[in-house]
């Protein structure tokens, strides 16, 4: 994977446009749909499906960069899919061992920071090196912010962030009457992190499936109806050409938000 020559969109030129500076939007999220009936609709075994779909995440990472996304996160492995047959499971784990142990000098050689999102506890412990691995040799990169959702469920992740809120107020460390969206905001696995500006969801499916359920209060959502393992740089474009197709008001009047700045 090679994105040296990724352009980066500073910051203040997004923020200038509310995030989505020349329409490019500043945080794109992705939930991945559609790799086993890819493969189903081929005759193909669902682990086929997967591994082309590692192949379009390494495709959306490099088009990410080049179209100056600041953001980009993969919801890749919810905590509900540990429901799914043991086998695939255990491909699944196995893709993401040889993604990151394959790609990493790569996305860090590109200035690529990676972040993994989700309940680390209950996962193999040569999966959480990876993970701390990877977190801790790239976190001084800033030309593409790379999140990976992974055991990653939106209501388990509210759920911990009420319960550290809670132990602060039993400490006498704040008061309850002063808990404010952002106290909630600063627990949250993407604490620090911009809420998305788009979300795009892969297959048709259309339906967030607790995928960043806090985060995406005003997210615009776009549906397509490809399977994830044909996505590409085109379905990002159209992704971001019905983006520009929005009129972000964020719970104001039409042309409020705009004239504000």
């Amino acid at each position: 994977m090679d994105m040296n020559s990724a352009p980066h969109l500073p910051v203040e030129a997004a923020a200038a446009r509310g995030g989505d500076g020349d329409g490019v939007p500043r945080h794109v999220a992705i939930i991945m749909d559609g790799n086993g009936r890819w493969a189903k609709a081929r005759g193909l075994p669902r682990l086929e499906g997967h591994r082309r779909g590692v192949e379009a995440v390494r495709r959306t990472v490099r088009a990410a960069g080049d179209l100056g996304v600041q953001t980009l996160t993969l919801y890749s492995f919810s905590s509900e899919n540990w429901t799914r047959p043991r086998s695939e499971v255990l491909d699944l784990m196995n893709l993401l061992r040889r993604y990151v142990r394959e790609d990493l000098a790569d996305l860090h050689r590109a200035g690529v920071c990676l972040r993994i999102i989700g309940d680390r506890a209950g996962l193999d412990a040569d999966i959480r090196a990876l993970i701390e691995e990877s977190e801790q040799r790239t976190v001084g990169n800033n030309k593409l912010t790379l999140v990976v959702a992974f055991n990653y469920g939106a209501r388990q992740e509210i759920t911990l962030a009420v319960r550290r809120l809670a132990v602060e107020v039993e400490a006498g460390r704040l008061r309850p009457d002063a808990i404010t969206p952002g106290h909630i905001e600063e627990k949250l696995d993407t604490a620090g992190l911009p809420d998305p500006d788009l979300v795009i969801r892969t297959s048709g499916e259309k339906r967030l499936s607790n995928f960043l359920l806090w985060q995406s209060a005003y997210s615009e959502f776009v549906f397509l109806p490809m399977h994830w393992p044909d996505f590409d740089k085109a379905g990002l474009e159209q992704a971001f050409a019905e983006y520009r197709g929005r009129e972000r008001r964020f719970g104001g009047l039409a042309g409020q938000q705009q004239a504000a700045r």
